[in-house]
């Protein structure tokens, strides 16, 4: 069963070459210029842009969905700093280095929004 996760981006249009060409995801569907939805294996991601309509609209008490935070998805690597020295060279921002802990290897980076994505390499079993 595919499962789905919610990103607020400032950007569709600048999103979606991010997701396709770095993290290997694909464009399901594009109708408008505030949404898309992409693809990764069982992994549906929804991108809005602010003021869009549906997920993007203010709550009710003002509050507006901005891009940003520490919630995050993970996505499993086979080899970080592979992916790492690419994501770099396309000029992708960094919320840390690669961090090493019991599990494996992960290192935060940005999408063009701001939005964290977790690239995880698991330890060798």
């Amino acid at each position: 069963m595919p499962v789905s996760v919610r990103y607020i981006v400032a950007d569709v249009d600048a999103a979606i070459p991010f997701y396709t060409a770095q993290l290997g995801f694909t464009v399901e569907m594009h109708p408008a210029p505030g949404f898309a939805m992409l693809a990764r294996g069982e992994l549906r991601m929804l991108l809005n842009r602010p003021g869009a309509g549906g997920a993007g609209q203010s709550m009710p008490g003002g509050e507006a969905p901005a891009p940003g935070g520490w919630n995050r998805i993970q996505l499993e690597v086979e080899d970080i700093e592979a992916t790492v020295a690419q994501l770099r060279a396309a000029g992708a921002r960094f919320r840390n280095e690669i961090v090493t802990g019991n599990g494996g290897k992960q290192i935060l980076v940005e999408d063009p929004s701001g939005n964290p994505i977790e690239l995880f390499e698991p330890a060798p079993r």
